[in-house]
């Protein structure tokens, strides 16, 4: 990696959005993810460079990622471009009789019936993780993630970044939780996929963690305590070594030294594009903040422990912006005006106010996050959708939202 390819903090983002293939008329699962891409390239590949947008496969074959082609300046505009590639994929994909559903699972795919893993290039991976973890579940091939990747140049900008996400990082779905359902049932949790993410590599423990990271800010930190240690639990598992990489780490964010960016991980997809990148634009201007020391300084971010802030994650995955943060140092640290507790979803309305001017964000944008602030993350959403009408009338109307690339709005 050369010096000019190098970004500074906020200079750039990537994005990745992943969703599901499903049948057009029963809405279930459909792995042809391959054919898919085929019909775009002409051949089984496994990435697709289309412009400023690549298609690529993902563990499961019914999910496919769209992607920043690299990173992109500014997220203004960003969910029309990635709209364009949606109403692409879905004209491709009449020929097989499905189309892209959205949302963070699938509300009643049987993971262990139904999954089917990527069978191509880079097929290893996949059948490592399988051997390991059991791939068969929902957290593992029911899962939809928008990942937000943030650059740093050095190791100092790495300090203060990786300090502020982990500290953003049990919020997250406060703004951002879309999976109130799995199995057909309402699970009592707003973000049923990170319920189960927070569990899926039990058997190597030391592979997710606590979700939250460790308080590490230097890259001799990272690369030299934290890395290997993964590397060694897996290497009993692994003798060949297959997953001896820095995505092996699991963590809802992750330092991706291959492109010099801190990959956030743990947000749920949303119903359409414009929704997904209001997100990432909340999240990065809360993140931007802190990096800055606008609200609170350095020391007192370094100075959380990653298992007290994933107790306020627990709160947030659970009941999402209704969830009550009652920890008034945490809510000091975004300088959060009320006194005593608050709901996750007045903390988002505070942050995005202070934060995020309303020019930041395309109108498309911009009228997401105030679906979200206003009416609720997308689970509630949902959650309330379901009184009044069936599943599968539920998820049909998301899907009629992406493809449009309009918010999800129940009647009441």
């Amino acid at each position: 990696m050369n010096d000019e390819s190098i970004l500074h903090l906020f200079e750039g983002f990537g994005i990745e959005i992943e969703y599901m293939i499903v049948d057009a008329e029963t809405l279930n699962v459909r792995p042809i993810t391959d054919e898919l891409l085929r019909a775009v390239s002409g051949s089984f590949e496994s990435e697709i460079e289309l412009g400023e947008i690549a298609w690529s496969n993902e563990l499961a074959l019914h999910v496919v990622e769209f992607k920043t082609n690299g990173p992109t300046a500014s997220l203004k505009g960003l969910g029309e471009t990635f709209q364009g590639h949606i109403v692409k994929a879905n004209e491709l994909l009449t020929q097989f009789d499905a189309h892209l559903l959205p949302s963070g699972m699938h509300p009643w795919m049987d993971a262990a019936r139904d999954f089917r893993l990527w069978p191509h290039e880079h097929n290893a991976v996949y059948e490592a993780f399988d051997r390991i973890f059991g791939c068969g579940g929902h957290g593992w091939v029911n899962v939809q993630s928008t990942h937000l990747n943030l650059p740093f140049a050095n190791d100092l900008e790495f300090g203060k970044l990786h300090a502020a996400i982990r500290l953003v990082m049990p919020l997250i779905p406060g703004l951002a939780a879309s999976t109130p359902v799995v199995d057909a049932q309402l699970t009592g949790f707003s973000d049923t996929r990170l319920n189960y993410y927070a569990t899926n590599s039990a058997r190597v423990p030391s592979v997710t963690g606590f979700v939250i990271p460790e308080p590490i800010f230097s890259v001799a930190e990272y690369r030299e305590g934290l890395l290997p240690r993964i590397y060694r639990d897996l290497e009993p598992h692994d003798s060949e070594g297959v997953l001896r990489h820095e995505w092996a780490n699991a963590r809802g964010a992750i330092a991706r030294f291959d492109r010099m960016a801190i990959e956030i991980r743990i947000v749920d997809v949303q119903e359409c594009p414009a929704a997904d990148i209001a997100v990432a634009a909340a999240v990065s201007a809360a993140v931007r903040w802190h990096v800055e020391e606008a609200w609170c300084g350095s020391k007192q971010q370094r100075a959380w422990d990653h298992r007290e802030l994933a107790e306020i994650l627990k709160e947030a995955i659970k009941a999402g912006d209704e969830g009550v943060v009652a920890n008034r140092k945490f809510l000091d640290c975004f300088a959060y005006p009320e006194p005593g507790r608050a709901s996750f979803g007045d903390v988002w309305q505070h942050i995005v106010e202070t934060t995020l001017p309303a020019g930041e964000l395309s109108p498309g944008s911009r009228a997401a996050l105030d679906v979200i602030l206003e009416k609720g993350c997308l689970a509630r959403r949902i959650t309330g959708a379901i009184e009044d009408d069936s599943l599968r009338g539920v998820y049909s109307g998301l899907a009629r939202c992406l493809n449009s690339g309009t918010p999800f709005e129940p009647p009441r």
